[in-house]
């Protein structure tokens, strides 16, 4: 008797372990008889038909499917209305809802994450059928009034949105808000400075978890982008102040010399100054330094003089390589990570940039022959 009934406990775990990888949505759909309810899984790149029911009198429906290997999107249509909701893990998730309101007016039990997807899609129907009632004939000063009302309840939809993405980034309902659109326009973005924190925040949390979600890598990689545009933004802008006053002047640099003395290329007044952006750990470090002694041995005593900013990452190996350097030479505690390099937009070493003894900038990265040149003509 034993054998049997190991037997049977092993197979009554068995299938009790099959049952927990599946999930289960029931529920009532009232004043619906005869109509069709489909349950979908809304993945990231299709929709795919789970499975449908005809709905009777009652309007009982239940259906089951295998758990996701990560959260996600599941919904239930009837007609052209949609119930969207979150599947975490081995759910049972039970909805009562009727044909009319059937997208809004639902109740959800089982799904906590559900109930804030509800709230979150309720709060954007509501601001899209104001946008949708932007009708031409209406007058101008009425346009601008609902115009005034949706901005108003767009932010107030953003705020209760924070305040649950803060909650738990790593939520799906997090996920979820960053993604909500009223007329296909995101209401968050990463590109947008105010909303970057947000989508940062639900972009490195599902990293954390998933990474390798494809929600996770595709957020992840968008959230990054927006950070790299910035940053060249932010370059090109810096550059566009050195070019102000039609092309001419430059943006001071204050860093310190080897001698811990803070020196500027503000105070090389009335002199041609080579601004130099290089290191003292590259391989044509030696060759290059040479060069540059060259003309300032030649042109020094005539009103010329070289402002160069070290980007090496090591100090100590900047500090040995500066020691008999004649001219200026002054390096930022950060390195190559210095504010400078996005101010002056610098993307590769040596970079130099030639300014007259009236402070305009005359030429950027010429080669050592045509600085001779240069130098020769601006003295």
């Amino acid at each position: 008797m034993k054998k049997p009934l190991i037997f049977i406990f092993i197979f009554v775990v068995f299938i009790s372990c099959k049952q927990n990888n599946r999930f289960h949505v029931n529920g009532v759909v009232k004043d619906a008889d005869g109509e069709m309810l489909y349950f979908e899984h809304n993945s990231l790149m299709k929709t795919i038909l789970l499975d449908s029911v005809k709905l009777g009198k009652n309007g009982e429906f239940s259906f089951k499917s295998d758990r996701p290997k990560y959260p996600d999107f599941y919904d239930l249509r009837l007609n052209n209305k949609i119930i969207t909701f979150a599947v975490d893990s081995c759910e049972d998730i039970n909805f009562k809802a009727k044909e009319t309101g059937f997208s809004t007016d639902y109740e959800v039990t089982g799904s906590e994450t559900s109930l804030l997807i509800q709230k979150l899609r309720k709060s954007v129907m509501s601001i899209q059928q104001k946008a949708n009632a932007l009708r031409a004939n209406i007058s101008l000063d009425e346009r601008k009034a609902m115009i005034a009302e949706i901005e108003n309840d767009i932010q107030s939809h953003k705020e209760m949105a924070r305040k649950l993405i803060l909650q738990d980034p790593r939520s799906l309902a997090a996920y979820f808000a960053i993604y909500q659109q009223v007329n296909n326009t995101y209401l968050f973005s990463p590109y947008v400075k105010t909303d970057k924190p947000y989508c940062a925040a639900v972009a490195t949390s599902f990293n954390a978890y998933m990474p390798e979600y494809v929600r996770t890598k595709n957020l992840y990689s968008l959230v990054m982008d927006a950070i790299k545009t910035e940053r060249n933004e932010k370059q090109k802008e810096e550059w566009n102040k050195v070019l102000e006053n039609d092309g001419v002047g430059y943006i001071d640099i204050a860093l310190k010399d080897k001698n811990n003395v803070v020196r500027k290329i503000s105070e090389l007044k009335d002199k041609v100054i080579l601004i130099d952006f290089s290191t003292y750990d590259s391989e044509q470090s030696v060759n290059y330094t040479f060069s540059l002694r060259e003309l300032y041995n030649k042109y020094h005593k005539r009103g010329f003089e070289i402002y160069q900013v070290s980007l090496d990452q090591n100090k100590l190996i900047w500090e040995q390589s500066v020691q008999n350097i004649p001219w200026i030479c002054v390096r930022d505690e950060n390195g190559p990570n210095t504010t400078y390099v996005a101010t002056y937009n610098i993307s590769s070493t040596p970079t130099t940039f030639l300014i007259n003894n009236k402070g305009s900038i005359v030429a950027r990265n010429l080669d050592f022959e045509t600085l001779n040149t240069e130098i020769e003509k601006n003295l």
